[in-house]
């Protein structure tokens, strides 16, 4: 077991943010695990788990041991009736897998291309992108136990999926949060394939190409195209995607507030909720394209917050606060970050 002492983080987090890591291993299976739970000194440390950096806001030094997850592999696992399933190891490039998936003639994960991290992360944050969630996609994980070194499986069930949310997001007793590190996740994609359309975005594809039954690399590329023109790349502008959940309000919230703003996005959900578009909200209190310091708001799309060159995770967090009270202020709505803060 190699442990790195004194490491830059700034390459392992999309936003950019200067850190370094006291001490770090990297973890490419199950009994690296162990071993570092063996260790005398590293197996009391606490311990930060670290996939691809994409949904991670460092404001200082990790004192904290950082576990970076390296596990590595695609393979189809089963072949049913009604679905391939599909293994990954969690330190695989989640846009990686959906490439892979659709070159081996599994399709199912295309509404989810490019979406930044890896595999491992996809369950924790529970992704989704145009019109599909990764628990709709989900058969099962396997995770080590950072206490015990013992190794599990998990269900849907158990993994307490909700909106951009998991079990191992969540604190307390019954959560995960800081006591797993996932190693591998197992996908379902259902068989026959059907393509999922139902979002405005692809519509207007639809509508522009006039293609009105794309297979899955159509969709694919469509999602694509949309993103890169929404979305900076973290390789040329650091930054973390979308910083905000799409706040969920009630009927007569949503009511009230159209009364006032009668163009607001919003989309009607199935139990009589209605989510609204948090770009739309920051984006009506003036901030798109604004900067507090070297963190900025980007300017095509006012969820995304950026590192202009030299950010601090301070600078970041302040302009998350200032965009918070703002909308908080206007509409009366709190926005939550979608990102950990570390």
């Amino acid at each position: 077991m190699s442990i790195e002492r004194g490491l830059s983080l700034r390459p392992y987090n999309s936003f950019g943010l200067p850190a370094q890591a006291r001490q770090l291993v990297r973890i490419r299976s199950d009994a690296d695990v162990r071993r570092v739970l063996d260790h005398p000194e590293l197996g009391r440390a606490p311990k930060l788990v670290l996939g691809g950096g994409s949904n991670t806001v460092l404001t200082r030094d990790v004192a904290a041991l950082v576990l970076k997850v390296e596990v590595s592999g695609i393979r189809l696992v089963e072949e049913r009736p009604d679905a391939w399933i599909i293994e990954a190891g969690a330190g695989e490039s989640w846009h990686g897998l959906v490439e892979w998936t659709l070159a081996h003639g599994f399709p199912g994960l295309e509404n989810m291309a490019l979406i930044p991290g890896t595999v491992g992360a996809s369950p924790v944050q529970n992704i989704g992108a145009y019109g599909l969630e990764l628990k709709d996609r989900f058969e099962s994980l396997d995770a080590v136990d950072l206490v015990t070194g013992r190794s599990v499986t998990l269900s849907a069930h158990a993994c307490r999926f909700g909106y951009r949310d998991s079990v191992f997001k969540q604190g307390g007793f019954a959560g995960l949060a800081g006591k797993s590190l996932i190693t591998r996740v197992r996908f379902r994609l259902p068989r026959p394939w059907q393509p999922v359309l139902g979002y405005v975005d692809l519509e207007k594809k639809m509508a522009e190409t006039g293609v009105h039954e794309p297979d899955a690399r159509q969709i694919f590329d469509w999602v694509c195209a949309i993103r890169r023109a929404k979305l900076p790349d973290p390789a040329a502008i650091g930054n973390a995607g979308s910083f905000f959940k799409n706040p969920v309000v009630s009927a007569e919230q949503c009511r009230d507030i159209i009364g006032r703003d009668p163009h607001i996005v919003h989309y009607p959900l199935a139990d009589g909720r209605v989510k609204l578009a948090a770009g739309w909200l920051i984006d009506a209190c003036g901030w798109k394209g604004k900067s507090i310091g070297r963190a900025g708001v980007y300017e095509k799309q006012a969820l995304v917050l950026v590192n202009r060159g030299g950010a601090s995770g301070a600078e970041v967090l302040t302009l998350a606060r200032a965009i918070q009270e703002s909308v908080y202020g206007r509409f009366g709505i709190r926005l939550e970050p979608e990102p950990v803060v570390v």
